[in-house]
C-alpha cells in the first residue's frame, strides 16, 4: 500500500439533529472510500488536525477512525497516519465482523434457552 504525503481532504459535514457527531463522520468517510473520493492507500488527517477543521474533540474523531479500523475500512498505521485499506481487507473484516454477530445472538439464544435450529428458524422467520 503506498502512502502519500499529504493527507486527503474530507469532505464531511457533521449537522445538528443528525445522530451522534462520531456517526456521521464515520459514516460521511465510508461513503467517500465507497464512491471512490478516498481510495486504497490515502492517509487521512491526523485526529487533531480532522477535529480542529470539523470543529469536533479528537476523542470523537478517534473513536470514528476506530470504529472504522474495526470494520475492515482503515488502517492505522501508528505515527505514519491512518490509511484507506484494501478492498480485500475490508471484506475479510465484514465477514468477521459478521461472525462475531451470529456467535453473540447464538450464545444469547442459548442464554435465553434455545438451541441454534430454534435461533436458525427465528432468523430465517424475520429475515422474510
Amino acid at each position: 500500500m503506498a502512502s502519500r504525503a499529504a493527507s486527503a481532504r474530507l469532505r464531511v459535514r457533521i449537522r445538528d439533529g443528525n445522530g451522534p457527531p462520531y456517526e456521521q463522520l464515520r459514516d460521511g468517510i465510508q461513503r467517500q472510500i465507497e464512491r471512490g473520493t478516498l481510495v486504497s492507500g490515502d492517509r487521512l488527517p491526523p485526529v487533531r488536525t480532522c477535529a480542529e477543521e470539523l470543529d469536533l474533540a479528537p476523542n470523537t474523531v478517534a473513536r470514528s477512525y476506530r470504529a472504522l479500523e474495526e470494520e475492515g475500512w482503515l488502517i492505522g498505521r501508528g505515527r505514519a497516519g491512518t490509511f484507506v485499506t484494501e478492498r480485500r481487507s475490508r471484506t475479510d473484516a465484514a465477514d468477521d465482523a459478521l461472525a462475531r454477530a451470529a456467535d453473540t445472538y447464538l450464545r444469547r439464544a442459548a442464554q435465553l434457552g434455545f438451541d441454534a435450529a430454534a435461533a436458525q428458524r427465528t432468523l430465517r422467520d424475520r429475515a422474510r
